[in-house]
């Protein structure tokens, strides 16, 4: 991550309420182009909330956001054009076939035609995927589907890409090798948010965020965050934090 990197992400005061509850309770941050930040919390924290209103998905009730230099309440639209996503459940059309999936979304995404035929020529080329090229996403192993749909969420190289419990059910090896394509994309200037209920993968952020109750409880490096509560692991600190919560989980 480049020092004179840009905030890509920023944050005041976002609150967002649902009648008399307080969802996200007045949090503040901001993250730099190119950052992996981790964003945790256990279930029922607010993480889930506040990542859909940074993708323009819900409208703040009060405080200020902007994601990619676009504000996440009036200009929603231009956020979600400029963002990629992943949730754990892949984002793929099962019954397409590879090629079909990243022409799919190269159209959603507003690419033109011959940059998605260009595009979709080098992203199956560095996936190892030339082979598989016609075969139906249904039909590739579970880790490979996750790549695709890592792949196919910054195929329009978006200025942030949001990641939801994007490794949920793959197993260990798999994981790391993810975490490889997260790195690859964030060397190239991709901002990566991601959340995740493994706190190993927290070891792998630039800089992490620990929500509970709606709040920002702890903002730091992992090291940082170690070193602050006097823990071997971030496992440790979530738990110490978790422990705070006074709402009940999902």
């Amino acid at each position: 991550m480049e020092d004179n990197a840009y905030n890509v992400i920023k944050v005041e005061g976002l609150t967002k309420q649902f009648g008399t509850f307080t969802a996200v309770d007045h949090i503040s941050f901001s993250v730099k182009q190119g950052e992996i930040f981790g964003f945790l919390g256990a279930n029922g924290a607010g993480k889930t909330t506040a990542m859909r209103m940074l993708c323009g998905l819900s409208k703040p009730t009060s405080g200020t956001g902007s994601v990619a230099g676009y504000n996440i309440a009036t200009q929603s639209e231009q956020v979600k054009r400029r963002i990629g996503y992943m949730s754990q459940r892949f984002s793929l059309y099962e019954d397409l076939k590879v090629w079909e999936n990243l022409r799919l979304f190269g159209g959603i995404y507003g690419m033109k035609d011959k940059d998605i035929t260009r595009k979709s020529d080098e992203m199956l080329r560095e996936l190892g995927f030339e082979a598989e090229r016609n075969t139906l996403v249904r039909a590739l192993p579970l880790g490979w589907k996750q790549k695709l749909a890592f792949s196919v969420s910054i195929f329009h190289e978006p200025k942030v890409v949001f990641l939801d419990e994007p490794t949920g059910g793959v197993d260990p090896v798999t994981r790391r090798r993810f975490w490889e394509l997260i790195y690859h994309a964030a060397d190239r200037g991709i901002t990566v948010f991601v959340t995740t209920h493994y706190m190993d993968e927290a070891e792998y952020c630039d800089r992490v965020s620990i929500m509970v109750d709606g709040h920002i409880e702890a903002l730091d490096t992992p090291q940082a965050l170690r070193t602050r509560f006097h823990a071997g692991t971030m496992d440790e600190v979530f738990r110490q934090l978790a422990r705070k919560a006074q709402r009940p989980s999902d």
